[in-house]
């Protein structure tokens, strides 16, 4: 299945029905009056979060959702069927966005949540509303109201408790793939990874889910290579894992160059609880570790963990100190505290 993260799609509600003008006409009924209906209400247009979807591809097919119309009112007083709605399914995660792209018009978290976007046109009156005592038999009726037309943007931002950040190449996939199920394409090329990934790693009888997205590099935050446009599935994230690959001269400057992205995205991304991590040292001497761990150290303030998803070491490190702030942050406590405190010690 293809991954699409963003479509601009447009929606109208159903237009209400008209009423009608029509009068008793029955045998032995001299004075029957008007009995004419109203119309039906026109359909809604609604957006709902459904299970089993992770993308919004199906939306790349199909940009143009219209409810029905209201039925017409008939005679004998019968107002229309109200017209059928329409019903966007999205998956969990998904904000919906005004036609501009940066009005929020709702953030739909949780399966079976449900949205009205747009109302149909009510049914216009039938000629019985307008009987006075000075006109027995009117002859008038109203039309429905037209129903709502919009353009709107669909914006979906994965929900993981962990993200994975850094530079590409710097085994971001790889350690996903390690501790979950997940597949991810893995090769020693930039940009392996062309669109976000979630897995569900379990740690101590203890689970929590964490998202992959393509590397950052430097002025990705101008649209440089992938650009930043999937850092927004890791906003929702407790907690970001910056790897940082021991293939690199220098760590100090792949770190801050991640950070410096992060802090140009903006949206609170430079302010979560972040775990670091030296990854695939297995490919260096106890020599050359010392001396790249001493270089991240510097630059990051904060002591990282040695890590190789393909050797094992530090993974369980890795995953119990994650899991840790994901619990913290889950109970209310300040998981930003909690995460200095602990790399402090």
């Amino acid at each position: 299945m293809k991954f699409l993260d963003q479509a601009k799609v447009y929606i109208r509600s159903g237009d209400g029905g008209a009423g009608s003008v029509s009068f008793r006409r029955e045998k032995f009924i001299e004075f029957g009056g008007p009995d004419g209906g109203d119309g039906g209400r026109g359909g809604d247009v609604w957006v709902e979060v459904v299970d089993g979807l992770n993308t919004l591809i199906d939306y790349r097919y199909q940009q143009h959702f219209k409810a029905k119309t209201g039925t017409h009112g008939m005679g004998r007083n019968m107002t229309g069927a109200k017209g059928a709605d329409v019903v966007l399914k999205v998956p969990v995660g998904t904000q919906v966005m005004a036609e501009d792209n940066e009005t929020l018009i709702c953030d739909l978290t949780v399966v079976g949540q449900r949205f009205l976007l747009a109302k149909g046109g009510n049914g216009g009156f039938g000629n019985q509303h307008f009987k006075t005592s000075t006109n027995q038999a009117p002859r008038r009726a109203n039309p429905g109201l037209p129903g709502e037309e919009m353009n709107i943007w669909l914006r979906l931002k994965l929900i993981a408790d962990a993200g994975l950040v850094g530079l590409p190449n710097a085994g971001k996939s790889t350690f996903l793939a390690a501790v979950t199920a997940a597949k991810p394409k893995i090769a020693d090329y930039p940009f392996t990874t062309l669109h976000p990934g979630l897995g569900v790693a379990r740690i101590d009888a203890r689970e929590f889910v964490i998202a992959d997205i393509p590397g950052l590099i430097e002025g990705a935050h101008e649209g440089v290579g992938i650009g930043d446009r999937f850092l927004g599935h890791v906003e929702r994230t407790r907690v970001l894992l910056h790897l940082v690959s021991a293939l690199e001269e220098s760590p100090a400057k792949a770190y801050k160059t991640v950070r410096r992205e992060l802090e140009a995205y903006g949206h609170g991304l430079d302010e979560k609880p972040e775990i670091l991590a030296l990854s695939q040292v297995d490919i260096l001497d106890a020599d050359e570790r010392k001396k790249k761990l001493a270089s991240l150290k510097r630059a990051a303030g904060k002591a990282p963990v040695l890590l190789s998803a393909a050797t094992g070491e530090g993974v369980e490190t890795v995953l119990r100190a994650l899991i840790s702030v994901v619990e913290e942050a889950r109970q209310g406590v300040s998981s930003a505290k909690a995460v200095d405190e602990r790399w402090k010690a």
